[in-house]
């Protein structure tokens, strides 16, 4: 692997409050995708525009990153509706988005679903058919951010949309390839965290919860802004991986 992506979310405050370590500004320099949140799991117009802005100046591409109508809980609750219901959802945040991008001369390069919303389509392949033809219809050149194997990857698939999978650099998997829920993530080891990206991309595969070694496919490294200490983990990933002479750029 000589080229990776490292992407991140940003702009999950609202109002006057921040999440996690409030750094957003900090960890835009290093990453080369942000997915910037669309105002019902966190995000509000203003820190939107700010966001975009940012992302700008530092040359880094964005993409929607909309979640379940759920502020109170992050968007990490699992919401019961329709599925043409949540897809209508996305598309009313990703268009809220998409004008704050024009404003700034910029384009979406891609949309990831939030938390519980990201999981649903992971498994739901009904939900996952309606959104992705639905992105088939309104932009079939938008980027798909997605798990490898997933519902949502298979159906993309299919329907020729194209998708980046992702790779949890801040999250455990277990044998099955899926990502092991915890809702309070502690703090991490930033060499361990760095160590575990390189040998993803140099092996192509992961060390499970269960101690299995699994085969990895991925073409983005996600480390939550959210995570305790992530801009260290941003820092260290980024120095292995240039030091390794691999290098951070967008998917396109």
């Amino acid at each position: 692997m000589k080229t990776i992506d490292l992407n991140s979310d940003m702009g999950e405050g609202f109002g006057p409050w921040t999440i996690g370590d409030g750094v957003d500004a900090a960890i835009l320099p290093l990453i080369s995708s942000a997915n910037i949140a669309t105002g019902f799991h966190a995000g509000d117009p203003n820190t939107m525009r700010r966001t975009v802005e940012q992302a700008r100046q530092h040359g880094v591409a964005i993409g929607a990153h909309p979640g379940f109508r759920d502020l109170v809980g992050f968007g990490r609750r699992h919401l019961n509706a329709p599925a043409i219901e949540l897809v209508n959802d996305m598309l009313y945040q990703l268009g809220a988005l998409r004008g704050f991008a024009r404003l700034n001369g910029m384009s979406l390069q891609h949309i990831k679903p939030h938390g519980a919303l990201y999981m649903h389509l992971a498994r739901d392949e009904e939900a996952a058919r309606v959104f992705v033809q639905t992105l088939r219809q309104l932009d079939p050149n938008l980027l798909l951010f997605c798990m490898h194997g997933s519902a949502v990857w298979r159906v993309a698939q299919e329907l020729q949309q194209a998708v980046v999978c992702e790779f949890y650099a801040d999250r455990d998997y277990d044998n099955s390839g899926s990502i092991v829920f915890t809702r309070r993530v502690g703090a991490l080891d930033p060499a361990q965290v760095a160590a575990k990206v390189l040998r993803a991309c140099r092996e192509g595969v992961v060390r499970t919860v269960e101690g299995r070694d699994i085969p990895i496919a991925f073409d983005s490294v996600c480390i939550h802004s959210d995570t305790p200490g992530a801009l260290a983990l941003v820092q260290a990933t980024r120095k292995s991986l240039e030091a390794a002479d691999i290098a951070i750029a967008a998917p396109r």
